[in-house]
């Protein structure tokens, strides 16, 4: 069997997969990548004096300002993920969560750490897509099926969304000289490029999101660690995190690479 017939094998799967869940791909994508803001929102409000210590301690901003900091964080990534798995006033709950994502970069000095880093931006571009997806929900009966109708805004929040969701990849590569790892980072990256470019989308997007929940189940196995370790709580906290890109994923799925895109491209050759 040649590699392309290969190919196209794959790509029928793909489509098939798509026109089997077109109606609740959406849905499952909003879910997974609102999840983040969902713990993370639930989790303030278990742990509301740990946070608040913390951000006095850290910023020695007193206890008002950092009440005032966890009170925001709670009611605006709650706020937001209700909004947005609601469908009610979406842009301004996604506008919402950016600002706590760039709040909680400042706060917790993630613009310093790099992996870190990268993940939060992976999270925006998701955000980005779920913009893209509301412009073209507009007010369809068929609400989370998205409509044909392209503008140029979203096409390009799409492509930006698709290039800040490859970030989470860049956070998974295994720098060592091991067969396994090698063959994980160049399949990877030929993947992420796929997606970023917009070329095979679909199937490099699906393909991702099998291979990102098999190692989030594998390394991020929270529910392994007793709650009172610390570990505990950072592989939960990456959990949801890779959860929310996955939802990412799921989107580009489901909406298709955009305008700005090879395979958009390749239609008018």
């Amino acid at each position: 069997m040649g590699q392309e017939e290969l190919m196209s094998q794959a790509e029928d799967v793909a489509d098939q997969f798509l026109r089997v869940t077109k109606q609740y791909l959406p849905h499952l994508a909003r879910l997974c990548l609102i999840s983040t803001f969902l713990e993370d929102g639930i989790r303030m409000w278990f742990q509301w004096n740990e946070q608040k210590d913390y951000i006095d301690a850290t910023w020695g901003c007193g206890y008002f300002l950092a009440t005032c900091f966890v009170l925001l964080n709670l009611t605006g990534q709650l706020g937001g993920c209700v909004l947005i798995l609601s469908r009610h006033f979406v842009q301004y709950a996604c506008f919402g969560l950016f600002g706590i994502i760039a709040l909680q970069t400042v706060a917790y000095s993630i613009l310093w750490d790099i992996k870190f880093l990268m993940r939060n931006l992976a999270l925006g571009g998701g955000l980005l897509l779920l913009l893209a997806e509301s412009r073209s929900e507009g007010k369809s009966m068929f609400a989370g099926v998205p409509s044909m109708g392209e503008s140029s805004p979203k096409q390009y929040m799409q492509l930006g969304g698709r290039v800040l969701l490859v970030l989470m990849f860049m956070t998974l590569l295994h720098f060592d000289p091991s067969f396994f790892s090698i063959l994980q980072n160049m399949v990877g990256t030929a993947l992420i490029i796929l997606v970023a470019i917009g070329f095979k989308t679909k199937l490099a997007a699906l393909t991702l999101v099998i291979w990102l929940l098999a190692i989030n189940v594998y390394f991020n196995a929270f529910w392994a660690v007793p709650a009172y370790k610390p570990m505990h709580d950072f592989l939960k906290y990456d959990f949801f995190q890779t959860t929310s890109v996955i939802g990412g994923l799921l989107l580009v799925v489901a909406l298709g690479p955009g305008g700005v895109s090879m395979d958009e491209k390749k239609k008018e050759w």
